[in-house]
């Protein structure tokens, strides 16, 4: 069998994100509420088929993926390309922070998809690994289905290799947002965009 399905999910929430602070490579964990998520997103997928399930090393991945595999003859297999962007020297920081300390470099990144933050990656280098990550994941696995439990940048940058931004604009990558690409034939379809139907309130999407 080849995998024809493939469930991408952002991790829960962590005080960074509520905080406005970016994490990126920061190995920051779940807060409650993130814990809550999770457990939420579990008991939505607890009868979905899964064939496997990988996630980011990073903890609030790995702990936003444990929930789900509970009850499953399955291990969360961990994949550093999984990872969110690296942000360098923005790591820690909020918007206005960075805006504050490095004028320069926040315009930059605001502006060029290829700005390699000092000490960290560009968008576009973020781009180019998650889409490996993807193709080696749904060529090696063995089944129909798999989850991917990764990051908000992370999976917009994997969809703006595989779509047209189109399919994206307006649309936030919320906690625990839960993205359903199909393949069909040689291509893939995006069925279902960051949806949250386990989640009765809305959190802070702008921080990666």
């Amino acid at each position: 069998m080849t995998i024809r399905r493939v469930l991408l999910v952002r991790h829960g929430e962590t005080d960074y994100n509520s905080n406005g602070r970016w994490q990126g490579h920061l190995d920051v964990p779940l807060n409650a509420e993130g814990e809550y998520q999770a457990q939420c997103l579990a008991q939505h997928l607890k009868d979905t088929p899964l064939d496997a399930i990988y996630s980011s090393d990073l903890i609030r991945a790995l702990d936003t993926a444990r929930p789900v595999a509970v009850g499953r003859d399955l291990d969360i297999i961990p994949d550093v390309r999984l990872r969110e962007v690296n942000l360098g020297r923005f790591q820690g920081l909020t918007r206005s922070q960075i805006a504050e300390l490095y004028p320069l470099e926040h315009n930059h990144w605001h502006h060029d998809d290829g700005f390699i933050v000092p000490g960290g990656e560009s968008r576009l280098q973020l781009q180019a690994r998650m889409f490996a990550a993807f193709q080696d994941l749904t060529a090696a696995a063995e089944g129909e289905t798999i989850l991917l439990v990764t990051h908000g940048g992370s999976i917009r940058r994997l969809l703006l290799e595989l779509f047209s931004p189109d399919a994206l604009i307006g649309k936030g990558i919320e906690n625990t947002s839960i993205t359903i690409l199909e393949k069909d034939d040689a291509a893939w379809r995006l069925v279902e965009l960051a949806a949250t139907p386990h989640l009765k309130v809305h959190h802070n999407t702008d921080s990666f």
